[in-house]
This record gives structure tokens, C-alpha cells and sequence, in this order.
């Protein structure tokens, strides 16, 4: 009887310890809280508003995100020139910041599932009648910035002539003008000056969905799974449930 009674109280004393040790674990694998960067320079995917807050298409597509995995999101504003630095030491836990998947990246971090194609569009005035594509613009004169790849797509369109701009607003104020017939470049630079921009905003228009893939994806610390498959969940039942799109009209169309 004395060992019986020996046997269950180190049963229970363990399972105590277990219990206590168990919620931590799990909470560790699965944040209730997750600290995600973003430099806040980049409209319309993350900016400041007139009152100093953080807002944008990549701001409400990590809320929503958060919803949906059952997780707290806080943001942090960080500069763009030590944004991946902070994440290596551990300053904040993710990075949603319009960061382009490449295969260089992928060998220092991991990324989500893409969250959306920023690739090339088009945008031409609200009075352009017959215009869904670049191929569209034969005979037309089109803006884009030296040296990109909306300089590279509008080159590879026979009859469509190429005017190169060392910066890009230049281009629309050349549209505004009338001196070009459209502008190509990625798609958050052509709904920042397309969709927010008060002296533009009535005068053009995304034509098209883009023709380039240039994917964003949400960044973590290489080897991060445990947060990496809560993203990922995440952004799996947004795009299920046609949050992404509702996101894109706000924001990019």
C-alpha cells in the first residue's frame, strides 16, 4: 500500500510539472503575439497616416492574417536600410514590408506562401477608350523609369515607343500633360499615384491585371517553422475566403 501510494504521488507531482511545463512549450510553438516590421515609407502597402499610425494594404493583409491564424499582430516602423538586420537579431519576429521573393533572399530567410503579384500594369487616362494591354498601345508613346522592368516589358511591344524617365513621377506628370499616352510600372507605384494621389486620382486608370510576376511574401528568421506554418494558415484561409481581393480593391484598384 505504502508503494501504491509512493507510485501516485510521484505520478501526480510529474504530472504537475508536466502541466506546467506543456503551455509554455506550446505557447512558444504557436505565438498568441507575433512583433512584425514594416518601413512605413511605401504607400499605398505601408505608410502613416495624417495622426502617425501605420496603415496599407500590407497592414491590413497581416491583421487579417492574424484573425484568421488566431494570433495578436503588433507593428513595428523600422527603416528599410536595417529592417532584415533587426530580424536576424531577433528585434522583432516578422517582416511584411512589400519584400520581393528572390532566390538570393531565400538563402538567408524563409518566406510565407506569396501574398500577392506587385508585377508590371498599365495606367492611362480615365479618357482611354479600347486599352486592356500593353500590346493595346501600338503606335503610342510609353512612360516607365530607366533601367526596370516596366522599361524592359513596354521595350519587348512592337510599335509601342518607349520614353525612359529617370524618375517615375516625371512620367506622370508627362501623362497628366498629354505628352505620353500611358505609364507602366509596378503595381503599388501605379496605385499610389493612380488610385491616392489627389491630382491624379481623377484623371487615370489601372488598366489590366499585371503581366510580370514579382511576388511579395511575409518574412522570418530562417528556420522559424512554428511561425512560419501560422503565417502560412493564415494567408491560406484569406485568400479562401476572398479577403486578398476585398484588400485589392481598397487599396490597389
Amino acid at each position: 500500500m505504502k508503494r501504491s501510494a509512493l507510485v501516485c504521488m510521484v505520478c501526480m507531482v510529474f504530472s504537475f510539472v508536466l502541466g506546467a511545463v506543456l503551455p509554455a512549450d506550446v505557447s512558444a510553438a504557436q505565438p498568441k503575439k507575433v512583433v512584425v516590421a514594416t518601413d512605413a515609407t511605401w504607400p499605398p502597402m505601408e505608410m502613416l497616416d495624417a495622426n502617425k499610425n501605420i496603415v496599407g494594404f500590407d497592414i491590413d493583409y497581416m491583421n487579417a492574417v492574424a484573425k484568421e491564424a488566431g494570433f495578436q499582430v503588433e507593428f513595428k516602423n523600422t527603416a528599410w536600410d536595417g529592417i532584415f538586420g533587426g530580424l536576424e537579431t531577433g528585434n522583432y519576429d516578422a517582416i511584411i514590408s512589400s519584400v520581393t521573393i528572390t532566390d538570393e533572399r531565400k538563402k538567408k530567410y524563409d518566406f510565407s506562401l506569396p501574398y500577392i503579384n506587385a508585377g508590371q500594369v498599365l495606367v492611362v487616362p480615365k479618357t482611354t477608350k479600347g486599352v486592356k494591354t500593353l500590346a493595346d498601345m501600338k503606335g503610342k508613346s510609353v512612360g516607365a523609369q530607366i533601367g526596370t522592368t516596366g522599361a524592359m516589358e513596354v521595350q519587348k511591344v512592337k510599335g509601342v515607343e518607349l520614353k525612359n524617365y529617370d524618375e517615375i513621377g516625371l512620367a506622370f506628370e508627362d501623362m497628366a500633360a498629354g505628352r505620353i499616352a500611358g505609364v507602366v510600372c509596378d503595381t503599388p507605384v501605379a496605385a499610389d499615384y493612380a488610385l491616392q494621389r489627389a491630382e491624379y486620382k481623377a484623371k487615370f486608370m489601372i488598366v489590366g491585371e499585371p503581366f510580370t510576376q514579382e511576388q511579395y511574401g511575409i518574412v522570418v528568421k530562417k528556420g522559424n517553422k512554428a511561425l512560419l506554418d501560422l503565417i502560412n494558415k493564415g494567408i491560406k484561409a484569406v485568400q479562401k475566403k476572398g479577403i486578398d481581393k476585398q484588400l485589392e480593391k481598397k487599396w490597389l484598384r
